[in-house]
């Protein structure tokens, strides 16, 4: 049995030998040195090249090193009859969430505004808001969504979640699919943890942006392809919405001439809220490796029929 790591991008040498050092008594092969693709029985992926994973006819499943599958699902031939195994674990979790609570508490507390302060030299005291005022809106209470709804309840925020389901969430008021218009309106940061499907892109438009509260702040982690950026930038510029932060783009990297970059109450960062160290990176894709290949039920899987 080898397993193969495939991606279009180069991978870390650091990586691969870690991998390696980690799980002596496997083979790792690295695209494009494939071999025999009679050995490959799994695949850790990353952007594949289109139809190289199709050629692979012992597959027995293909480990996204991302939670999300977008940077595969553009394959015509990727093989829907291979178990995909999204990468979500506890540093993982906690990594995105310990982002994205920065976020909240950084809006709540009116660091960006004190920072301008600093800026032009003045002295000057804002009341606080108080924690009931500021109602975290998290779009998508997958595994990732959950753990950060739990750490924000945890810090005394108010938390609404939106999902497909509508199951209820300690500690959670939750709205589902049919309520996006009502979860906007009540939550004054709005945090998007979606996946990027056909439904979902475009999702934070004029008309989203439209529904929530006046002087209420966006939070993207998710995909690029979920706001419409000149929507979100007409929002601010007319004093209805406080402001946002970016962390994903479409493209990326974020064009040198965007208007994003100068803009003054737009936080950009270059995808970087659940970016870890090779050793973490490496460490998490030998656990999912190791529960793969223990013959225990698959958690985190695709579900082709959501899209994600």
């Amino acid at each position: 049995m080898s397993i193969l790591v495939i991606s279009r991008d180069p991978m870390p040498e650091k990586l691969i030998a870690l991998f390696r050092q980690k799980l002596p008594d496997q083979e790792f092969r690295v695209w494009p040195d494939v071999g025999d693709v009679n050995d490959i029985h799994y695949a850790l992926a990353w952007r594949p090249p289109n139809g190289e994973l199709a050629k692979l006819p012992k597959l027995r499943a293909i480990l996204s090193f991302a939670a999300g599958i977008d940077h595969m699902t553009g394959d015509p031939h990727l093989p829907k009859n291979v178990p995909i195994v999204r990468a979500v674990s506890d540093a993982s979790k906690q990594t995105m969430s310990s982002f994205c609570a920065a976020q909240v508490l950084r809006f709540h507390h009116r660091l960006d505004l004190y920072a301008d302060f600093q800026k032009q030299g003045v002295w000057k005291q804002v009341l606080p808001r108080d924690m009931s005022e500021t109602t975290v809106g998290i779009l998508g209470l997958g595994a990732l969504g959950l753990d950060l709804a739990q750490r924000l309840v945890a810090l005394g925020f108010p938390v609404n979640g939106w999902s497909r389901s509508g199951a209820p969430v300690d500690g959670v008021k939750v709205f589902h699919v049919k309520q996006f218009v009502d979860c906007l309106a009540a939550s004054t940061v709005v945090i998007c943890l979606l996946p990027l499907t056909d439904e979902t892109r475009g999702i934070l438009d004029a008309k989203a942006f439209a529904a929530m509260p006046k002087d209420s702040y966006v939070i993207n982690v998710a995909r690029g392809g979920h706001v419409v950026v000149p929507d979100l930038i007409a929002a601010i510029d007319s004093g209805h919405l406080a402001g946002a932060t970016l962390d994903v783009f479409e493209p990326e990297p974020l064009p040198a001439d965007s208007p994003l970059w100068k803009h003054p109450k737009i936080t950009v960062t270059p995808h970087t809220s659940g970016r870890m160290s090779s050793a973490r990176v490496a460490s998490n894709m030998v656990e999912l490796l190791k529960q793969v290949t223990s013959g225990a039920p698959l958690r985190n899987t695709v579900d082709w029929s959501k899209g994600y």
